[in-house]
């Protein structure tokens, strides 16, 4: 199974790499396969290619996503344990 996420740009960095915020924690990713970036954008982000950008709204929406999906199998996956 593949995954790629919706990351915030926070940083750019020579030769088509940027620094992206992963739920708190920075990670570099290269930026050769998309054109226009600037920090503050959403990127897709795939085995750390930027994939493309994508608009702040729906960037938002997928992560609140990802959120609720994550305290649901947190939950889940501790019912029960005392």
């Amino acid at each position: 199974m593949c995954l790629a996420l919706p990351c915030r740009i926070v940083e750019l960095r020579g030769a088509d790499q940027a620094l992206i915020d992963v739920a708190g924690v920075g990670k570099e990713i290269s930026l050769a396969l998309v054109e226009d970036v600037a920090v503050g954008d959403y990127v897709i982000v795939h085995v750390g290619y930027a994939l493309t950008r994508l608009d702040p709204e729906e960037a938002e929406k997928t992560l609140a996503l990802f959120a609720e999906l994550g305290a649901a199998a947190l939950q889940e996956a501790t019912r029960g344990v005392a």
